[in-house]
């Protein structure tokens, strides 16, 4: 399919740019070294218009697609990934403005826009994985509640979000599977709601992550996100299918910055009595980052045109966050070698790719569900 950017989204680019290169290089260093939330980033860039861009103007956004909150984010993420992580504040509202009711789009979503909230989805458990069918965490009807009981796992924004949508099953006697579960909005002020955060992460440290858990917490009904229950699988299938356009933008973005930095060392660095650039070695290695590097793009910001032009493509969408957690990693690891010794320190930021490209493989689907998801659309169900 043949698509080009809009000068509205060049200018985007263009603009989110500009402020991760003017507010991220001072301090994405100690953010990351003391594994904080970029709390002030985070407030400029609502400021500017960047958090929840994709929202309706009508609840303060900039009514624009995911593909420009993917566009976005791979400019974020070519200056830091840690702090670039700031567009997550807003994750989960996705569900909320294509399913909540208006009563729910009204309370939560202009919040998370201004800077006033942050929010974050609760799906995965500890014993459960990438089997969302597997969850345990159950909210039972009680009068007009939900009194939730269960626990998460690897929960992005967990200990510092306002509110968190919680996946969790909501009529397990359903005949279908797949009709068990609801997506519930949980403030994480309730009583019974209790938040964990993770340290030692490999990398990302400056974005939240956190172990969840909810002991008899009580939530009133009109906080089930849909017009009934059951709806909750197929609603977070929905929010993959988002997000994973959303996390290959990241695979690009940390690429994009390892193959910038390189190039930039490359040039500057000498051995023999020449630039390292000089050497057809280093040049075929360069080509070759950037051939990955742009062949990872396209396919993300299609898989992203499709979706605002309400042609969502699992297929292609896994493609797309397979070939870029690839491509993250191997291009930062190719940066790195090409820095040698140098980048095995923290004095090269390329240390910091290193370790931040590897979630791009694990996280809104491992790599081997993108390929599961591949495989089934192009083979059937076996």
């Amino acid at each position: 399919m043949d698509f080009e950017l809009t000068n509205r989204q060049k200018q985007i680019r263009l603009a989110a740019r500009e402020f991760a290169e003017g507010e991220f290089p001072g301090v994405a260093r100690e953010y990351d070294r003391k594994e904080e939330f970029p709390k002030d980033l985070w407030k400029k860039a609502c400021e500017l218009g960047f958090i929840g861009l994709f929202m309706k103007k009508e609840y303060g956004g900039l009514g624009l697609g995911f593909l420009e909150f993917a566009m976005v984010m791979e400019e974020f993420w070519r200056v830091d990934p840690g702090c670039g992580n700031i567009l997550l504040t807003t994750f989960g509202s996705e569900l909320i403005q294509l399913y909540g009711t208006e009563e729910q789009k009204k309370k939560y979503l202009p919040p998370l826009i201004q800077g006033k909230t942050i929010m974050g989805t609760a799906i995965t458990e500890p014993d459960a994985g990438s089997d969302i069918t597997g969850i345990l965490t159950i909210a039972r009807k009680v009068g007009n509640e939900y009194v939730i009981n269960g626990s998460k796992q690897f929960i992005t924004n967990g200990s510092i979000a306002n509110y968190i949508v919680v996946f969790c099953l909501t009529a397990p006697e359903a005949d279908s599977r797949l009709k068990r579960f609801g997506t519930i909005i949980v403030e994480t002020d309730r009583p019974g709601f209790g938040a964990l955060k993770i340290t030692g992460k490999l990398g990302i440290r400056a974005s939240d992550t956190a172990e969840i858990r909810l002991s008899d917490v009580r939530v009133p009904e009109e906080n089930l996100i849909g017009v009934q229950e059951g709806q909750g699988f197929s609603q977070i299938m929905q929010l993959f299918n988002i997000n994973r356009v959303v996390a290959a933008s990241q695979g690009i973005g940390v690429a994009q910055g390892g193959l910038d930095k390189a190039i930039h060392y490359v040039k500057k660095r000498k051995q023999f009595g020449q630039p390292l650039a000089a050497f057809q070695a280093t040049q075929f290695k360069i080509a070759e980052m950037a051939t990955w590097v742009e062949a990872a793009r396209t396919l993300t910001y299609q898989a992203g045109w499709m979706i605002d032009h309400g042609k969502v493509d699992p297929k292609l969408i896994s493609i797309a966050k397979y070939l870029a957690g690839e491509v993250g990693v191997k291009v930062t690891n190719d940066a790195l070698q090409l820095h040698g010794g140098y980048g095995y320190i923290a004095d090269y930021d390329i240390e910091r790719f290193y370790r931040d490209a590897k979630i791009v493989e694990i996280y809104e689907g491992s790599k081997e569900i993108e390929k599961n998801t591949i495989a089934r659309e192009l083979l059937g169900r076996m």
